[in-house]
C-alpha cells in the first residue's frame, strides 16, 4: 500500500516513495514509470534531490560493468521520460530535470517525495526532544518511521550504484527508528517498540544501538532475562563472526542491568556520549569558509567520497572547518562522529599506535593489547624524524600491528561513522587507519598537502577575505569599535595575513586592552620586528603556531624558506626570484619551491599557469617567523 504524503503534494502533482519499491502517485493513482533501466535512472536523481548527480554516477547505475557506446544517448532517452513523468516547475514553468556543468539535477519539493519528507520530520522530532518535549518528539519520530515501508528501492537492489542508495537511506531510517524507540523508553512507554525492535535486530544483528534499545525496552518490560540473554547473544555473534567485544557502553548497561533491577536506561545523548560521538565543541566565532565549508558537507554527505584532506598553513583554521563539518553531519553518521588530535601539546606527533588505541577506545573496538599495540606484537619501523624534533632521530616509531589493523578495519566496514583526524604529519601516518571498505567516512586535516594519497578529496585554505577577517575581528571586539576606525582594523587584519589565527588572537589581546586605539595598534603589527610579539592572548600564541609548522619542515626546506622570505614579504616572488634568492638553476629552484608548495609553506596560483608566470607567496607570519630564524 502507498501512503500519501504528509505533507499533500499540490493537485496534479507526482509523489514519489523511495522507502520501499520505487513507486509513484499522481492524486491516488499509481503512475506506471517504464522498464527497468529508465527506474534506475528515476531512482538515482531521486535518491540525490536537488544535487546535480554526475553522468558517470547515472551510467554505473545502469550499466555497472560494460556500457553501451549508446550510454550516454540512452541516458537522454531516459531521462526525457523522467521529464514527462514530473512535468515543469508550477513557480516558474522550468524542466524539473536539468543538464549542468555537474550531471543531471531533479528539483523536487518535500511534499513530493517520501526521503525529504522522511528527513524534516526526523529533524523535528529530534529538535523536539533536545528541548525536552519528548511526546513531540515521539509522535513526529513515528510520523516519520510511518513513511517507512520496508528496505528502500527493495525492487532495484540488484544494481550496485542503486543498492548503495538503498543502503544509504536504511541507514538513516535504523537511526531514526532507534531514536524512537529511545524515546519511547524514556516516557517509559517501552512496549510499544520491543516487537519492532527484535525484527529489526533480526534483520541487522549486528548494529548495536538497536541491539541496546531492544535490552532497555525487554528490561523496562520486566522482561530482565530475555534483556540479558540479548547481550549474551551479541557478544558471542560478534567473538565468532569478528573477534570483537562488545562496546564499553553497552557492558556497562550489561553490569547495571545485572546489579540494579530495572534501573538505569542510557538516553540518547547518553548513548552518544558513551560511544564518543561528542566532539570538542565548534568554534564559536567560526567566520567565513562559506564556500569550502558547502564543499566539505556536499563531499561527506556523498557515498562515493571517504577520505578528505583539509590542507593550509598553519593558523588557516582547518581544524574549525572539520569540526563545524562534523557537528552539523550528526544525522548523516548514526555510529558516531570521534575527533583524535594526532600531535601531542607540544606539537610532536604521535605514534599510529597510540592513534589506533584512542580510536578504538572511543569506539568501542578491542584491538590486540587493549590499549592500542602490545610492545611484543608491534610492527616497528624505523622512522625519519627531524632532529629539532621532540623525538630522537634514531628511535624506531610503533607502527600498527596486523592484529589492530584488521579489528580496526573490520569496525569501519560495518559502521557509518565521521573520523576527523587533526594535523596529520604525513601519508604514513595514516595509511593504516583509512578505511578501505564501508561506509564510514575520514576528514584528515594537515599543513602539507598528503600529495601521496590517493584517490582523496583536497580542499585548501588559505587567507580569509578582507570582509571575513574584519568579520571575525568584530566578533572579538565588538561591531561599534571597529567602526570608530575601519582603515585601521583593515590594516590589522592583514598584518595578520588574514589567517583566522592570528585574527583572533589579535581580536583577543584588543578585547582586553579596551583602551588601545585600532590605529597604534596597526602600526605595532605592521612593524615586522614587532608582529609576533603583539600576536599573544593569554598562553595562545602565534609564534609557537608557526614553530610547530617550521619543525614539520626539511633542514632543505627550512633553509630554502629563510632566503625566501624576503623576496616573499616583498609581495611574492617568481621563479626567476626564486633561482636568485636560492642561487640555483631553474630545474632545482622548481624542485625547491614544489617541495615547500607539498609542504603547505608555499601557495601557488589556483589555475594552470607556466612555472615562470606563477606568483608564488608565503603567509606574511611565517614569513617573520623564517626571518628570525635566518637571521638569528
Amino acid at each position: 500500500m502507498i501512503r500519501p504524503p504528509a505533507r499533500p503534494a499540490p493537485a496534479g502533482a507526482v509523489y514519489f516513495s523511495l522507502l520501499g519499491p520505487l513507486t509513484a502517485v499522481r492524486d491516488g493513482r499509481p503512475l506506471p514509470l517504464g522498464p527497468r533501466k529508465q527506474r534506475l535512472v528515476l531512482a538515482t536523481l531521486l535518491a540525490r534531490p536537488n544535487t546535480p548527480v554526475p553522468v558517470d554516477v547515472l551510467t554505473d547505475a545502469v550499466w555497472p560493468d560494460d556500457p553501451p557506446r549508446t550510454a550516454r544517448k540512452n541516458l537522454q532517452v531516459y531521462v526525457s521520460a523522467a521529464r514527462a513523468l514530473l512535468g515543469s516547475d508550477s513557480r516558474d514553468g522550468r524542466d524539473r530535470v536539468v543538464h549542468g556543468c555537474g550531471g543531471y539535477r531533479l528539483t523536487i519539493d518535500e511534499g513530493e517525495l517520501d526521503t525529504l519528507r522522511f528527513r524534516s520530520l526526523a529533524r523535528a522530532g529530534r529538535a523536539a526532544g533536545e528541548r525536552g518535549d519528548l511526546r513531540t518528539a515521539a509522535r513526529l519520530l513515528r510520523e516519520a518511521l510511518d513513511l517507512w515501508e520496508g528496505p528502500p528501492l527493495n525492487d532495484l537492489r540488484d544494481s550496485t550504484g542503486v543498492a548503495e542508495e538503498a543502503e544509504r537511506l536504511e541507514a538513516r531510517c535504523l537511526t531514526v527508528y532507534e531514536d524512537w524507540a529511545e524515546t519511547e523508553i524514556e516516557l517509559g512507554r517501552a512496549a510499544v517498540a520491543v516487537d519492532g525492535l527484535r525484527d529489526l535486530v533480526e534483520r541487522h544483528p549486528l548494529r548495536e544501538r538497536l541491539r541496546v534499545a531492544w535490552m532497555n525496552s525487554l528490561h523496562q518490560s520486566g522482561r530482565q532475562a530475555e534483556a540479558l540473554a540479548v547481550y549474551d547473544d551479541y557478544r558471542q555473534l560478534l567473538a565468532r563472526e569478528l573477534g570483537l567485544e562488545p562496546s564499553p557502553a553497552m557492558a556497562a548497561l550489561y553490569r547495571a542491568m545485572l546489579g540494579r533491577g530495572r534501573a538505569a536506561r542510557p538516553s540518547a545523548a547518553g548513548w552518544e556520549a558513551a560511544h564518543g560521538t561528542a566532539l570538542p565543541a565548534a568554534p564559536r566565532d567560526f567566520t567565513g569558509r562559506r564556500e569550502e565549508l558547502r564543499e566539505l558537507l556536499a563531499l561527506l554527505g556523498s557515498p562515493d567520497e571517504r577520505v578528505v584532506v583539509v590542507s593550509g598553513p598553519a593558523g588557516s583554521g582547518k581544524s574549525a572547518l572539520a569540526l563545524r563539518a562534523a557537528h552539523l553531519l550528526g544525522d548523516g553518521f548514526p555510529d558516531g562522529r570521534f575527533h583524535v588530535r594526532v600531535r601531542r601539546e607540544d606539537g610532536s606527533a604521535r605514534t599510529p599506535a597510540e592513534v589506533l588505541g584512542e580510536l578504538g577506545r572511543l569506539c568501542g573496538v578491542r584491538v590486540p593489547g587493549g590499549s592500542g599495540v602490545p610492545a611484543e606484537s608491534a610492527v616497528t619501523a624505523a622512522s625519519t624524524v627531524p632532529t629539532d624534533s621532540a623525538v630522537p632521530a634514531d628511535a624506531t616509531v610503533p607502527a600498527v600491528s596486523q592484529g589492530a589493523a584488521d579489528a580496526w578495519q573490520r569496525w569501519l566496514a560495518l559502521h557509518r561513522a565521521l573520523i576527523v583526524l587533526d594535523d596529520v604529519p604525513d601519508e604514513a601516518f595514516v595509511r593504516g587507519l583509512l578505511p578501505r571498505s564501508g561506509p564510514s567516512s575520514v576528514v584528515l586535516t594537515a599543513r602539507g598537502q598528503l600529495a601521496g594519497l590517493a584517490p582523496v578529496h583536497r580542499i585548501a585554505l588559505g587567507a580569509l577575505a578582507d570582509g571575513e577577517a574584519l568579520e571575525l575581528l568584530g566578533k572579538l571586539i565588538g561591531p561599534g569599535r571597529l567602526r570608530t576606525d575601519p582603515a585601521a582594523a583593515l590594516r590589522i587584519v592583514r598584518a595578520c595575513g588574514a589567517l583566522p589565527l592570528a585574527v583572533g588572537v589579535g581580536g583577543m589581546r584588543l578585547a582586553v586592552l579596551r583602551h588601545l586605539p585600532l590605529a597604534e595598534y596597526a602600526d605595532r603589527l605592521g612593524d615586522p620586528s614587532a608582529a609576533l610579539d603583539e600576536l599573544v592572548a593569554g598562553d595562545i600564541s602565534v609564534r609557537l603556531r608557526m614553530a610547530s609548522g617550521w619543525q614539520d619542515l626539511s633542514a632543505d626546506d627550512r633553509r630554502a624558506l629563510g632566503r625566501l622570505a624576503g623576496p616573499a614579504q616583498e609581495g611574492g616572488f617568481t621563479l626567476d626570484g626564486a633561482m636568485e634568492a636560492l642561487g640555483c638553476g631553474e630545474r632545482a629552484a622548481i624542485r625547491t619551491v614544489e617541495s615547500l608548495i607539498d609542504a603547505g609553506a608555499v601557495t601557488s596560483p589556483a589555475g594552470e599557469v607556466t612555472a615562470h608566470a606563477a606568483l608564488y607567496e608565503v603567509p606574511r607570519l611565517l614569513c617573520l617567523y623564517a626571518r628570525e630564524r635566518e637571521e638569528g
